[in-house]
């Protein structure tokens, strides 16, 4: 009889152990699920911006018009990008295909700035002003939701791969997830602005 007690106890413990590591796994998931969510929040506000900065600067910049294009066809890019890591955060294909979108368009912005500069009538004007220090404050916000973000999907890929946590993991589909990083070293740069 103990020794069925015994057998019982130790079946009973080795079942909540597994328990709790698989939920420490949904945990972890949604940890950085919801990292995920904050960036896409900073995104799409940042993507929303863009086209009111390009639309304020076209009649100022209308011989640089492939700028402008250049800037416009970056965000679309970024945006379809961001859809589909929205659909499934998970899928470390999505979140690279969004870090290099997103590393296009701080280039292609990068190059409106640059552009901008020689431009003082465009750099006086209130309301370029006024989207362009939006959109620098959004990218110090984007810069946050990665950092946490990142630190999710960190937290999560280490703790799935330990054993026995790896065992669970790969029998109830815990996928490793990539981290949001940029492209380049120059798109990791926040945009200078100066007027």
């Amino acid at each position: 009889m103990t020794t069925t007690l015994i057998g019982l106890g130790v079946i009973a413990a080795v079942v909540i152990f597994l328990i709790s590591i698989y939920n420490r796994l949904v945990t972890y998931r949604n940890q950085f699920k919801n990292g995920f969510a904050q960036i896409d929040v900073q995104l799409q506000r940042r993507h929303d911006l863009i086209p009111n900065l390009v639309e304020s600067a076209k009649a100022y910049l209308s011989h640089e018009k492939a700028t402008l294009t250049q800037v416009m066809e970056a965000r679309n890019g970024a945006i379809e990008a961001q859809k589909a890591a929205a659909r499934d955060p998970v899928d470390s294909k999505n979140i690279q295909r969004l870090g290099s979108a997103e590393g296009m368009l701080s280039k292609a912005l990068a190059n409106f700035y640059a552009v901008a500069e020689n431009y003082p009538e465009l750099k006086a004007n209130e309301t370029i002003q006024q989207l362009m220090e939006e959109l620098s404050s959004t990218e110090n916000r984007v810069s946050f939701a990665r950092q946490s973000y990142n630190d999710g999907v960190m937290t999560y890929n280490i703790f799935r791969e330990k054993f026995p946590n790896n065992i669970i993991a790969g029998m109830f589909s815990f996928k490793e997830t990539a981290q949001l990083e940029l492209e380049s070293p120059e798109a990791r740069q926040a945009p200078k602005v100066s007027f």
